[in-house]
């Protein structure tokens, strides 16, 4: 059985470290941890692993945030994965900082890249885990928010939460996102 793990973010040096990018930062650490690597390739930046059977494709769209749908369906058809096994890993303002949340499937909840996947996939019934990075930022100043980087605080209480998130990944393989949603959610 094959996976598709798509973590969301925007390439560039200017944005390594952003809280936006918080699904390439845990695309990242599943990569290292299963000592894999990424490759430049079509529309994306793709790693691959197997583990207990299981073949992982881990993809960092370039296409940046905006046009993520693109490289969502180029790999899906590339590597033949259902619909059902693809899992989007989202940086969520609605959530507190480090929480995680998975979902079976949903709108995009204001965040571009969502968009541009229920769009080019014409459904939103696919799974996200969703990396809470908080919302404490004045009004208007969103934009600046999502795309700053982490304080050094931050970083150190979300580190143990970007590994939480590589085990719901497994466990959403392994189980299944119903049985994740109950492991995980609301820890």
């Amino acid at each position: 059985m094959k996976f598709l793990i798509v973590g969301l973010g925007n390439i560039g040096v200017e944005y390594v470290g952003t809280r936006h990018n918080a699904g390439f930062m845990i695309a990242d650490c599943l990569v290292n941890v299963n000592k894999a690597e990424f490759v430049i390739s079509r529309y994306a930046a793709r790693a691959e692993f197997r583990l207990r059977g299981m073949q992982f494709v881990v993809i960092k769209p370039s296409t940046y945030m905006n046009e993520s749908g693109k490289a969502v369906r180029y790999w899906m058809q590339a590597e033949a994965v259902d619909l059902s096994n693809v899992l989007v890993l989202v940086d969520d303002i609605a959530l507190n900082l480090g929480v995680l949340r998975m979902k079976k499937n949903g709108s995009d909840g204001g965040h571009n890249g969502l968009t541009s996947i229920i769009l080019t996939l014409n459904t939103d019934q696919f799974a996200r885990l969703r990396f809470g990075i908080g919302n404490q930022f004045a009004h208007g100043t969103q934009i600046n928010y999502v795309l700053g980087r982490f304080s050094n605080d931050e970083r150190t209480l979300i580190q143990p939460k970007i590994e939480q998130a590589t085990e719901m990944i497994t466990s959403f393989a392994f189980q299944g996102a119903d049985k994740t949603m109950t492991l995980f959610n609301n820890k």
